[in-house]
This record gives C-alpha cells, structure tokens and sequence, in this order.
C-alpha cells in the first residue's frame, strides 16, 4: 500500500501509479497537453508541473511515480507562473484564430489560457507560416495550430501501429507531416484526431458545419460495420449526425476506432434510401402504399402455405439486423408461416465454423474477450487479415506483439506484416493438410486430454492415417513455439471455411484450441453474426441454442408463442436457394440481404430467386436482390431503432436511437404487422418487449434487461444456461484432392475501408477508396508482365471485369484478390461455388482466372 498527500488530501493506492494518476483518483485535476491516457507517459510540454516537498525543483507529474510518504501541491504561485511561461512560449506561434477554428469550444489549449493565461503576449517575431494542406479529403491539416505535443505521432506509431505520420523539422519548425508528405496514405482510423489536443487536424467531414454547443444531442451507442462492436457517441445537430468520436471510458475499444467506424456513418443519410414500399404490377416495380404492401405479402403467403404447405416457404435473416428484428423473424416463420427453412448469409463463414466448433467443444467455446489477445504469448493467425475483418480487434494482436508475443501468420494478412514473428505460407488452397500435419505434431508431443472422448478419437483415428502431408517451411518451429507456448489463441477467419473441404480446417483448429487449451476468436465480418445464430436463424435449432429435434426445448417455445413449431430441421442457405421455384421452395422472405449480390455465383442465384411465385424483400437500399422482388419494403437502418447486436465475443450490447425518420419501419415492426394479417397478432408495442419475451422464453437470455445491456458489461453466459451434455461425433473428413496449376485464382478482398455494400454509400469511404483494383503479388505479377496500374481485363468460366492492377508485396501466392464491395463490379458474382456436406458452406477455391492487358 502507498499513501501520499496531495493538496494535503490523503490518498492509498494499491499499486505504484504516477502522481498525475493518483490525483486523478482522487479527483484533483492537474493540466496536461502532451500527455493522454491512451498514450505512454511522455513529459514534453511541462504543463503538468507540481511540487513536491524535499525536492528542489517542479517536477512533471505524468512521470514521476508516486512513492509513500510523498506531499505534492498542484496549485501554487510558482506553478501558475510555470504554466503560464509554458503557455506563452506556445502562443509565439499558435495562431490567434479561435472564432474560426473548429475545436473553439473543446481546443485545450484554449481552456489552459483561459485559466492560467497569458493574457497578453510579450514576443515581437513574426510567426512561423506553414501553408495549411488541402490535398487529403478526409483529413485537414493545419501546422500552425500545431504544438509538437506528439499525440498523433505517439497514437499512429505506438497504439495504431501503422507509424504513418512523424514529426518532422527542427526548433519552431518542427511539425506534424505524413511520410506521404501530400495525402495521408494510412489506415484513416482517425485516432490522430481523437487525441490532437488543439485544431492542427480536423476531419472533412464536419469542418465548418458546427460547434460543440450547437449539438442538440449527444448518443452513446454501438458501431453498424464488424462483429466487434465498438462503442462511441454520434453528436446530432437538426435530425442529422454530425459526427461520431470515441470515449476512452466507453465500450470495449477503448477510444479506438477504425475508419469504417469514425467515418462510414453518412451512408444512413443517402438520398437513394428506399422511401415507400414497391409492388410488382405488370412485371414492374411501382410505389405502393403501406397497407396494401403489407396486405400483399400476408394474402400470397397465406395462400402458398396453403396450396403447398408451410415447408414451401423460406427466410433468409441478416446478421445487420438487430437480435429483436432477427427473433421476431424467426417466430414469424416457424409459428406463422410453418417452416423451418430459416438462415442467414453467415452460412458463408461464421455461422458454419462456430457450429462446429460448438459441436465439438461445447457452447461458448469462441466467446472469449478480445482484451484477452494482449495477454496471450503466442497468436495463431489464419483464414483472413484480422487487421481489415476486425480492424480494432487487429490492434489487439498488435499490442501483444509488442508486449513480446509470438505472431505466428498462415497465408497471407498485410496488417501484420510488420509485426510477425513468423509466417507460413502454405501451397495454395492446401492449408488444411498442414494444418492436420500441426495437429499430429501436437499430438505426438501431448497425447490427447482425454476430455473430450469425441475429439480424443478424431485425432487418433486422424494421426492413425497414412499419406505424405504437404511439408511447408519453418513447420517445426511454428509447432515449437506453440507447444512452448502457456497462453495460445487462434484468430479464425472464414477464407478456410469457404472450401469444400472446409470442415477439415475446422477440425484441425478444434484439435488445436482443445490440446493447447488456447482461446479461440472467430472473426466476424458483420455487427450481428452471433446474434444471428443465438435468436434461432438457424434451420436447426431454436433461439438460445436449443436443438429443435428435442421435444422438450420445442414445446417450451409452443408454449411460449402459443402455436405449433414443426419438428424436422429446416434447410440451410444454398439448400433453400437450391429448391427455389422449380423445387419445393415456391415463396421466400429475406430480410435485410441482398443473396444476388453477397453469395457467389450471382447469375446462377438470380435466375432461381426469380423462379419464385413470390419474393418479398425488405432493406435501406433498392439493391440487386431488391430489383427482382415482387414486393420490396422500406426498413430502418442503424441510428434510427433501438435494438441489440452481439458481438463476437458473445457481449451483448445496446444500440440506440439517434435520429427520427419519415421514412421506413422496423425490421421487427414490419414482421409483425404482416403476421397480423396472417391472423396471428404480436402483441409488441415497442422493441423493449421483445427483449422481455426472449428473457423469459430462452435459457440463453434469462433475466437479461436494457438496463444491464446498457452499461455494456452483459457477458456469456449472461444470467443463462449453456447448454451442456455430449459433444458431437466428428464428421469423416472428406479427401478432396484437387490439383491447382492454373497461373492466377481469383479469390475475394476483405479491404480495410469498406464492408459489404453499405460502405459504398458512404461518400467519405468512397473518397479514401473509390472502387476495386485486381491486387496481385510481385512475384506472381513479375513473371505475368504486369505492373502497378496496367489496365487488365480478367476471365472465369462465369464472366469478366476490367480493373487496375495494384501490385502488393504481402500477396506470396499465384492468389489474385478482387473486392465484393462496388454494385456492379463483385468479385462473387465471377465465382462458381461447391459446397462443404459437412458445414454446408460454399467453396470457392480453384476459381480459375485468365489476365488480359488492355
């Protein structure tokens, strides 16, 4: 215990803290400018100055450690004169333009003169110019506001990691500059000016538009774009969001945000959001009123269900909508409709891993915290960049890299490139057989736990096999330093589910997390996937992870929605799509998703959705799937509905709402409203109560209330029940040998700025990356002749596209990557898939390409 005085206020602390800390504790404040909690302790500008007893001169509280025994003054006639000496030498430069600059009214600078002054300056020179930079359209930069506290330099470089930006100059020429010297080429994750204590960098995005104290409102609330769920406040003026920023005390990204996060919000506004809902007539797409939309899909379900019976009908959920919207949809389905035909697009990735997964090792095996990942001293990296997926959870693993962790990459991840330990590149689309080869070396060296006796004999029966694996190299030490390893995780992204022998990688990862006892992360591309899968969106099991071929579990529901729930397990995504129209599937329902575009082989998915006697799709936008619907209704988007989202970590957490809108309906509401006029009335006013009816109708989500939502510390497994008994068998492997000599194979980009097609409305995102490039490595691009920014068409077997080439040293395979995100030119649509009969996911290996120069 240590026990000082500060401004004789005694105070105990448990461990050794900095004086500035402790004062903070204690709720005495001391002024800074350089320093910042999310940075390290850097003692440049001397604001922070006390005084210490036995000691002579004034010391800088953010570094000096408190000791016992210790008296400290924070305010005195010599620190006043100190801090108003500092000041006045930061004001020989700074620009006196405070009614025009745009942090007027929370610029610290300008409160620590106001309070300490000097009212008036004593310094003669001509201030230093520095002509302020107009050629970034995010970012504003204004060196003369600059005061070379570095907190920008410190988040790029020491927290960011990206090191974009350094200090350049010498003397009262020292300033701020980008190593691209004209625009920022980084990450635009904004953090620069989360931490920028005066106007020296602004967003674009609000400059001149408002002040701090013109805001009506301010909004704590949750971000729309990954499966991580940062937290941060949108700032309303006149029914519009003006601007999202980060807190360091709010949610669990702690003031971190990335750039879809800080910047992809406009897309909420766009003027080409669906207005009214659109009825078909006379094979065209007309503006319709409410009542008769909503009485048109009820009357054409209700007689479908009754000509072909319940099973004839299927829904396709979205993990962009809320867990309500999504629970209420699958009621809707199962009690009203009949059916269990019921998925989401997340059969692609990571609803068909975490099924696995849970199979084999139980539920809740990948809810693990993301702060965990700092912690850890080795990390497994495979399936995807986890720095573009989940950028803020990419931090993560950077930060434990630097705290000394082993960063073990498989395949290809650029945000790591500067921070592995260790990369492995396997042959391309064989990741799987070195995967098992690892898992045999574990096993060779452990033994199995003899825990789980269905994994236990998997791996047995698997090391048991015969054949040559495919060797890679530095193969022994990776296994080396996973063995030495006292705290192993593993990132999992969906590029290894989505092969036709994806449940090979899956288990080999299973076997891995079980005999290493790592922590498993399963990466997460959209806000809501494991909500998706815990609200019962899946054709096998009800909400809360109930079987639904257990009687039990399903007459608690009957009992509960008062209606029958049919018995038989229902079909997954591209078994629905399979059986559209010709076969037993004559009427679909997709809710916020847009198959046509998002799924591969987008010719192929069309022509079957238009098989369909009706399609009904509700969404923001009028997208690709949207067009060919019989009738199409205007939802609400994020910012403008209260619901909840959960995370990958399985942390439930609350979005509210930001702004009104004349325009659109609740995902939920709508349901609902359609439900009723089948004659099955939901008696929700508003979305409150379906949370209440899901607490109290599933063992997952008992007891669970906003208000312990709201303060964002609502874990797995809540106040619930796993659900516990015997593991699953493991499926047989399937062998698939496939040979793969083709000189390039298309395979789908992950970008930084973007995901899915919302980002595409989002004018600051289209700035900083404005459509897609065909990016191949050097090596593959040295012996095909091609260079930075030759204009190429390129073929599959389905079509082609035209595109840029941007050459990219992380890519060390014959693998070239294309973007899904820009309507009209995805990458899904070139591809061709099979299915794995194992997790029913699409394959989308070996898709041949052939590059042309144009």
């Amino acid at each position: 215990m240590i026990t000082l005085t500060i401004n004789e206020k005694e105070i105990t602390l448990d461990k050794p803290v900095t004086v500035l800390e402790a004062a903070k504790l204690a709720g005495i404040k001391i002024p800074t400018l350089c320093y910042h909690e999310a940075l390290k302790p850097y003692g440049g500008c001397r604001l922070c100055v006390v005084e210490v007893e036995r000691m002579p001169r004034l010391q800088t509280s953010c570094t000096l450690m408190s000791a016992d025994g210790m008296v400290v003054k924070t305010e005195s006639e010599a620190i006043s004169k100190a801090r108003r000496g500092i000041l006045e030498f930061l004001l020989i430069n700074h620009p006196l333009d405070c009614p025009y600059c745009d942090k007027a009214g929370e610029c610290e600078l300008q409160d620590m003169v106001n309070k300490y002054g000097a009212s008036a300056g004593r310094y003669k020179e001509e201030k230093r110019k520095v002509p302020e930079s107009h050629k970034d359209q995010i970012l504003a930069r204004n060196m003369e506001r600059c005061i070379v506290c570095t907190r920008c330099v410190r988040m790029c470089g020491d927290v960011q990691g990206a090191s974009a930006i350094s200090i350049i100059g010498r003397g009262n020429r020292s300033r701020m500059e980008p190593f691209s010297s004209a625009a920022f080429n980084c990450e635009y994750c904004g953090n620069c000016l989360t931490v920028c204590p005066v106007g020296a960098i602004l967003s674009r995005l609000y400059i001149h538009s408002f002040r701090p104290w013109q805001l009506d409102k301010e909004v704590e609330t949750v971000c729309s774009y990954c499966g991580v769920g940062c937290s941060f406040v949108a700032q309303v003026r006149d029914d519009s969001i003006k601007r999202v920023i980060p807190r360091f005390d709010l949610g669990l990204n702690k003031g971190l945000l990335c750039s879809r996060g800080r910047f992809g919000y406009e897309y909420i506004s766009s003027p080409e959001r669906l207005k009214t809902p659109l009825v078909r007539k006379h094979g065209k797409l007309e503006e319709s009123t409410w009542s008769e939309a909503l009485s048109v899909v009820a009357e054409r379900l209700g007689h479908i269900k009754k000509t072909h019976g319940g099973s004839s009908i299927a829904g396709i959920a979205s993990p962009r909508c809320c867990n309500e919207d999504n629970y209420v949809f699958q009621k809707f389905m199962r009690t009203v409709c009949g059916s269990n035909n019921i998925d989401s697009i997340s059969r692609t990735g990571f609803a068909a891993a975490q099924k696995y997964f849970e199979d084999l090792l139980g539920q809740g095996i990948t809810a693990n915290m993301i702060d965990g990942l700092k912690n850890s001293d080795a990390i497994l990296i495979l399936g995807g960049d986890p720095t573009a997926i989940n950028p803020v959870l990419g931090l993560s693993i950077r930060e434990a890299s630097g705290r000394g962790a082993k960063i073990l990459v498989l395949g290809n991840a650029k945000g790591l490139e500067r921070f592995k330990t260790l990369h492995i590149m396997p042959e391309v689309f064989k990741e799987a057989d070195t995967l098992e080869s690892l898992l045999i070396g574990i096993y060779n060296a452990r033994g199995t736990r003899g825990e789980k006796p269905a994994i236990d004999h998997g791996i047995k029966s698997l090391a048991g096999k015969t054949g040559a694996r495919t060797a890679v190299p530095e193969f022994d030490e990776l296994m080396m330093t996973l063995l030495e390893s006292k705290s192993a995780s593993i990132v999992f992204g969906p590029d290894l589910v989505q092969r036709t022998d994806g449940h090979r990688s899956l288990f080999a990862v299973s076997g891995l997390t079980y005999l290493l006892e790592a922590r498993l992360y399963l990466l997460s591309e959209k806000p809501n996937e494991q909500g998706v899968v815990d609200t019962g969106c899946v054709p096998d099991m009800l909400p809360g992870g109930r079987p639904l071929n257990v009687y039990d579990f399903r007459r608690k529901f009957e009992e509960a929605w008062k209606g029958p729930v049919p018995a038989e397990d229902g079909l997954t995504l591209f078994e629905i799509i399979e059986n559209a129209g010709a076969g037993k599937i004559k009427a679909m329902y997709i809710m916020g998703e847009n198959p046509v575009f998002n799924l591969p082989g987008g010719p192929y998915i069309k022509n079957k959705l238009q098989s369909l006697d009706l399609l009904v799709v509700q969404d923001l936008f009028l997208t690709e799937t949207a067009e060919i619907a019989d009738v199409v209704l205007p939802a609400l988007g994020w910012s403008e509905r209260t619901g909840t989202y959960t995370n990958l970590e399985r942390r439930v957490q609350l979005q509210r709402k930001t702004v009104e809108t004349l325009h659109g309906m609740e995902d939920w509401r709508i349901i609902s409203e359609v439900s009723g006029r089948m004659g099955c009335k939901m008696s929700y006013t508003e979305v409150r109560d379906i949370m209440e009816e899901m607490a109290g109708v599933s063992p997952l989500y008992r007891d669970i209330t906003y208000q312990e939502i709201g303060k964002g510390n609502c874990l797995w497994p809540y106040h619930g029940e796993p659900l516990r008994g015997e593991m699953k068998t493991v499926p047989a492997a399937a062998d698939i040998e496939r040979e793969h000599r083709e000189d390039f194979y298309l395979s789908v980009e992950k970008p930084l700025f973007h995901s899915g097609t919302l980002s595409g409305k989002s004018p600051a995102l289209m700035k900083i990356y404005p459509g897609p490039v065909l990016r191949v490595g050097a090596s593959a691009a040295k012996k095909a002749g091609l260079k930075e920014g030759d204009k190429v068409q390129f073929f599959t077997q389905t079509g082609s596209r035209e595109a840029v080439v941007s050459i990219e040293e992380s890519i060390r395979d014959n693998r070239v990557y294309y973007s899904n995100n820009f309507k009209g030119s995805g990458a899904l649509g070139l591809m061709t898939f099979t299915i794995d009969e194992v997790t029913k996911a699409p394959g989308l290996e070996g898709c041949e390409v052939k590059i042309k120069k144009l």
